[in-house]
């Protein structure tokens, strides 16, 4: 089910907002994950502003849920948190200060519509099996969505989380990985080869959908179908993503893992984000119905 063309640009004129609010949250906070924030972005765009069913209350017991497992990547998840009315926007410009309600690893008991604190790599799918089948258990039918590092499948709570996924048919369950390629100490195929990574998926008993996680008609496809899933076998969609997306200084360079900008680099990202903003919803002009 492809994104009608106002769909799509639409959805693109939100992601170029969101991106131009995680870099100025790393410029409030005077560092921070701005490489794997971005890398993610376009899958907490497009679940939150057209897949989730959420309501003004973020604790409401029928909403969607989120798990994000890659928990470093909160820089770019906060704003979304904040866009939806359920925090402050000023609290972005104390990201992770002392005091801040808002840490560098969002915080449940502190940032609200966060469905768990994560960050400790590893745990976010074991605890994404939980919750969704604690939805069967209730006889409730909201969707868990959980978004792993690639990096992060190095842990072995993952693949013990996917067994289990597996095995008990969590199919109200969508796992997301972004394959950004790259990990805290370098590439993830130098420190610690993932490939033939679709196949350990398969392995495990998941169906996968391979995209391009820049492209949001191509994620938009792979959920559609994981909604629409008829089988017992859960679905996970592999997005092969840029680190740092959108900003040519620090595309793809794992250094950016974490880092800091000046006002010069500050100024150049705001430039860098801007063009690619612009490719981008070309791009929805031209290839959308």
């Amino acid at each position: 089910m492809a994104l009608t063309k106002q769909e799509w640009v639409a959805l693109e004129n939100k992601a170029a907002e969101m991106r131009n609010l995680c870099l100025d949250t790393t410029h409030w906070a005077g560092s921070g994950h701005i490489g794997g924030g971005l890398s993610c972005l376009d899958m907490l765009t497009i679940l939150y502003y057209k897949y989730m069913n959420l309501s003004d209350d973020p604790g409401w017991a029928d909403r969607d849920r989120l798990i994000l497992s890659k928990g470093h990547a909160g820089i770019a998840w906060a704003p979304i948190l904040c866009d939806k009315g359920w925090n402050d926007f000023e609290q972005l410009k104390t990201f992770n200060l002392t005091g801040s309600k808002m840490g560098m690893h969002l915080d449940s008991n502190k940032v609200a519509g966060v469905d768990a604190s994560t960050g400790s790599l590893g745990h976010g799918l074991p605890i994404a099996v939980g919750t969704a089948l604690a939805a069967r258990v209730q006889k409730k039918d909201y969707w868990t969505y959980c978004i792993l590092g690639d990096g992060e499948c190095d842990e072995g709570e993952v693949w013990e989380g996917a067994m289990s996924a597996a095995n008990f048919g969590v199919t109200n369950l969508i796992t997301f990985v972004d394959r950004n390629g790259c990990m805290i100490d370098g590439p993830t195929e130098e420190v610690m080869k993932l490939e033939p990574f679709a196949d350990k998926w398969a392995g495990f008993g998941f169906i996968v959908k391979e995209v391009d996680g820049q492209n949001l008609d191509e994620l938009d496809d792979a959920i559609a179908f994981a909604k629409a899933n008829e089988t017992n076998q859960p679905v996970v969609i592999i997005a092969k993503t840029k680190k740092g997306a959108g900003i040519k200084a620090i595309e793809g360079n794992y250094l950016w893992h974490y880092g800091a900008m000046d006002e010069a680099s500050y100024e150049a990202g705001k430039a860098s984000l801007a063009e690619y903003h612009q490719a981008r919803v070309a791009r929805a002009e031209k290839e959308g119905k």
